[in-house]
């Protein structure tokens, strides 16, 4: 398996699976979140979890990536800890919902029931690797959500 980075685009909610589905398991802290409203950009940095090496190789890897999305008229949240700088998220997934064409607002749902909300002019995203992936101790889980699945 190559260790070349990703690199990654996103203009519609198809794409945007594609980009969650890598970014599934970030951790990112809350200094590390960025609006800039002039530019109308709002960026990170994650160590995102390697699916595609645990699947393949059955290795539990992680690597830093930076994620930006262009656009951004407004960024809010609900149920993530802003002020705390030092505060770490576990990115669980991000969902376009459309609004006016071709506007609308990204999602991006945090571990906890957290949501950070950006409303967006047009869907516009990239995701690229920022170097080597570096070995971690365990696989991220999710057992509430095996419960759910069980019961229903």
């Amino acid at each position: 398996m190559s260790d070349a980075p990703l690199r990654l685009l996103a203009r519609d909610a198809e794409d945007l699976s594609v980009l969650s589905v890598h970014l599934q398991d970030a951790e990112l802290k809350v200094a590390d979140l960025v609006y800039l409203p002039r530019e109308r950009r709002f960026a990170f940095a994650a160590d995102r979890f390697d699916w595609e090496r645990r699947t393949l190789e059955n290795k539990n890897c992680r690597r830093r990536a930076a994620v930006h999305f262009e656009g951004v008229t407004k960024v809010s949240s609900r149920g993530v800890p802003i002020e705390d700088r030092a505060a770490r998220l576990n990115l669980l997934a991000m969902a376009f919902e459309a609004g006016e064409e071709p506007g609308g607002a990204v999602n991006l749902l945090i571990e906890g029931g957290g949501v950070i909300r950006l409303e967006v002019e047009c869907l516009e995203a990239a995701m690229k690797d920022l170097g080597p992936t570096w070995d971690c101790t365990c696989c991220p889980e999710h057992p509430e959500i095996e419960t759910e699945a069980a019961s229903a």
